[in-house]
């Protein structure tokens, strides 16, 4: 089945004058423009292409990539905002439209929000939206604690960030437990910490329990190797600093250094680590 608004691997059906025809099985056929044609398809290739809407509202498809697609939460950059709604910046040349009614706040000119793609039956486009809880709520998928998740940062609060889920939940990381910059839109990976009896989802960036103890392992001398066989980094050294390293708490990272001193891989100095 294609998909608008998305990825699909079509087949080339024929040649036209205005570029090529693609075969879009229950949607019919889709042109790709003359200036996305390689001369090198032919008919019957697959091609993975995007498929949108054009400025007059039809089928086209493309081998530009949008930079989000439908059923997805990515930053965008607003382009203009009118009486009826925004235009955002998404890597086509058909912006994507943000109906004022899916505003959470007035968007400004200029400005990036994170918005949810997705396609609007009601008008037959390709839309987005800044509401973004109303497309968070209904997800019933049962995580595990330790679980990989995608995410993406969405908002600093008192507690600590907020970040989507897998594009379908809410979970929080609390502020003891970051150790690296974040920006809003950014996409990362992160690990299930707990799932509240209130279905809230607590994360952490780091991998759970001595997994990530083993991988700052390799990072560190990975750090003496490139640094001559030794860092200045004692018991002194500001938690901050490390963070700055290693993107870990001061805990994480003397767990390490104690694994590797036990392997008598590094000799702890006075003035720091010394790669043995």
């Amino acid at each position: 089945m294609v998909e608008v608004g998305k990825l699909n691997r079509l087949a080339v059906s024929r040649n036209s004058d205005f570029g090529l025809i693609f075969d879009g099985l229950q949607l019919g056929e889709i042109l790709m423009p003359k200036r996305y044609v390689s001369k090198a398809w032919k008919p019957g290739d697959k091609i993975e292409v995007f498929v949108f809407l054009d400025s007059e509202d039809r089928l086209t498809c493309t081998t530009e990539r949008a930079k989000g697609q439908v059923g997805e939460f990515v930053l965008l950059r607003c382009k203009e905002n009118t009486p009826i709604g925004a235009f955002m910046e998404w890597g086509l040349p058909k912006d994507l439209f943000v109906p004022f009614r899916e505003q959470r706040i007035k968007m400004r000119k200029g400005e990036s929000y994170l918005v949810y793609i997705y396609f609007d039956k009601a008008s037959g486009r390709i839309v987005g939206s800044s509401k973004l809880d109303k497309y968070l709520a209904s997800s019933r998928r049962f995580y595990k604690n330790g679980e990989e998740v995608d995410l993406i940062a969405w908002q600093k609060s008192d507690l600590g960030y907020k970040f989507i889920i897998n594009n379908e939940r809410w979970g929080m990381v609390f502020h003891n437990e970051v150790f690296q910059a974040l920006e809003r839109g950014q996409k990362l990976k992160g690990y299930i910490k707990n799932v509240r009896p209130d279905g809230r989802i607590d994360l952490s960036l780091q991998k759970p329990g001595y997994e990530k103890v083993t991988l700052l392992t390799d990072q560190i001398l990975d750090c003496l190797k490139a640094n001559e066989g030794f860092i200045p980094v004692t018991a002194k050294t500001p938690p901050e600093q490390i963070n700055a390293l290693f993107g870990v708490s001061k805990k994480t990272y003397k767990n390490a250094i104690g694994a590797l001193y036990k392997k008598r891989l590094i000799a702890i100095e006075e003035e720091g680590v010394r790669l043995v």
